[in-house]
């Protein structure tokens, strides 16, 4: 198993690439399995690592681990409060909108008792096109197939929120076996190789829990999506490992004479 590539590290956490079709640690709903991030990163770095935030297994892109309790409970805190900006790049079927609200409620998907139990929870996840393909076969009952490249930013964090949202507003991400459509998920495993869920967690930002700073990372893709990217034409949407740290500033409060 090659390294886990490391986008960013300090003293109290670290950020690396997940790649698609790993879990985060053990789980219940995956007995047998023997390969897990967490485990992974241990071994890599030489010491515990505790997460704070999921990325679903077929899903590759950036995750953050605490190298302390403590700070791993501070940012959970800020991932539960919303106040971490989130960045995807998923590949889907159609010519998206280019520029959407998805607001649509959700209910869970835990496992835990039948879906139709649940409560809906209110989910909401701005999307925008970025580029677009029209390919000169059959996969459907149409002459030409259309693709598009999206821009995901979720706003709440409800299980398989961005795939749900954009199967719901009839943009399935292509490799979604359980949200999306068999046929263009096997055009794209066996004439264009890839068989794997096309959605990325591409950029994560958020106030440091220690350093007066706030962070801002940006993820390369695989090779897989890239490949696909290069493909289409998509080249300039690729983006690059990159750290930016600019100072934080708090909000400003403004005095009663200032306010004047």
């Amino acid at each position: 198993m090659p390294p886990l590539r490391i986008v960013y590290q300090d003293e109290y956490l670290v950020a690396v690439h997940k790649p698609s079709g790993l879990l985060v640690h053990r789980t219940a709903l995956a007995r047998g399995e023997t390969e897990f991030l967490l485990q992974q990163l241990r071994d890599q770095l030489q010491r515990r690592v505790y997460p704070m935030h999921r990325l679903d297994r077929p899903t590759s892109g950036l995750i953050v681990f605490g190298l302390t309790p403590e700070v791993a409970r501070a940012l959970s805190e800020s991932f539960t409060e919303r106040q971490v900006e989130k960045r995807y790049l998923a590949v889907v079927r159609g010519m998206a909108p280019e520029q959407d609200r998805l607001d649509y409620p959700l209910r869970e998907e835990d496992g835990s008792r039948p879906k139709a139990q649940m409560p809906p929870m209110p989910a909401m996840t701005d999307i925008r096109r970025l580029d677009s393909v029209e390919l000169p076969v059959r996969v459907d009952r149409y002459p030409q197939a259309r693709y598009s490249l999206v821009e995901a930013r979720p706003l709440t964090g409800r299980r398989h929120q961005i795939r749900r949202h954009l199967s719901q507003r009839g943009y399935p991400v292509i490799g979604d076996a359980k949200h999306g459509k068999g046929n263009h998920n096997r055009f794209f495993a066996e004439q264009l190789k890839a068989p794997r869920l096309l959605l990325a967690a591409t950029g994560l930002a958020f106030d440091h829990p220690v350093l007066a700073k706030r962070v801002m990372l940006s993820c390369a893709l695989d090779d897989t999506m890239t490949q696909l990217f290069q493909h289409f034409g998509w080249a300039g949407h690729l983006p690059l490992d990159s750290v930016r740290t600019p100072p934080f500033e708090p909000p400003k409060v403004l005095s009663s004479a200032s306010a004047i």
